[in-house]
């Protein structure tokens, strides 16, 4: 997000509210093109991903392209949409290339689309984290377990029902995402799916996202704070196999510990 905080009340106040507060007589058609996303070692100021913070705010739709080919079609949607949109671009993904149809047509906001089909597990990924997501899956299926991988594409207006949809058919679920792990998009969705499609979970839902820290500077520290294949793959198995009746299951990140991995202590504690 770099410096776009220093626009915030422009954004939150003004740009996402102008439609509701003129009682729908004045509509902003703005498109805020800006970058999330850790892993080229700018340290904690500038690897931000605060897609999660945008998609809270009422008024505003958040566009998370994850590939050079869905980009362009995103954003055409994007610029003819007649509200504030903000593009969230990871800065890892500029460098990638993919073959793009011309013309380019505009994606609709708020569609989901499925790049695998299976009946083990439901994956839901955001931005880079759907390329991890499709590596692991790849491995996931060579030992015999079939993912149902979800590419939301926005996070607000998001796809419910594709995510629903996929739940109810798996029985298990993993939200894949490099934003906050508290109330962040991952967390979202599992609060989405638990509420709506709880009787069809055979499993706990599994949440990969950096721990609750800011972005450390090393490049080794880097690395292992970023959600990673092998997490994904390892995960996976854990919740195949899963049995029922065992009590929570955290897996390898406990987004309620601080950057040393122990529960920070509560107000008032040693």
């Amino acid at each position: 997000m770099r410096f776009r905080r220093r626009l915030l009340d422009q954004i939150l106040n003004q740009a996402a509210k102008l439609r509701y507060m003129t009682g729908g007589q004045a509509s902003l058609p703005l498109v805020i093109r800006t970058t999330i996303g850790a892993g080229e070692r700018a340290a904690a100021q500038h690897s931000q991903s605060l897609h999660g913070l945008f998609t809270s705010i009422a008024g505003l739709k958040c566009v998370l392209p994850a590939s050079p080919d869905e980009a362009g079609g995103l954003l055409l949607a994007a610029i003819r949409d007649p509200d504030p949109v903000i593009f969230f671009e990871h800065k890892m993904l500029y460098a990638d290339a993919a073959d793009v149809a011309l013309p380019i047509r505009p994606i609709p906001l708020g569609t989901a689309r499925r790049l695998r089909a299976g009946d083990d597990l439901s994956i839901i990924a955001f931005s880079r984290m759907v390329g991890l997501a499709q590596k692991a899956a790849m491995i996931l299926e060579e030992r015999g377990l079939s993912v149902d991988l979800i590419d939301p594409r926005c996070s607000e207006p998001l796809d419910r029902t594709a995510i629903l949809q996929s739940v109810e058919k798996t029985g298990r679920l993993m939200v894949v995402d490099e934003g906050a792990a508290r109330c962040g998009l991952a967390a979202d969705i599992a609060a989405l799916v638990a509420s709506r499609a709880f009787n069809a979970l055979k499993a706990p839902i599994h949440l990969i996202t950096p721990p609750h820290a800011p972005i450390p500077f090393a490049a080794s520290l880097e690395d292992a704070w970023l959600p990673s294949v092998d997490r994904i793959v390892k995960a996976a198995h854990d919740l195949k196999d899963w049995p029922l009746g065992k009590g929570p299951f955290l897996g390898d990140t406990d987004p309620y510990a601080g950057a040393a991995g122990k529960a920070r202590p509560s107000a008032g504690e040693p």
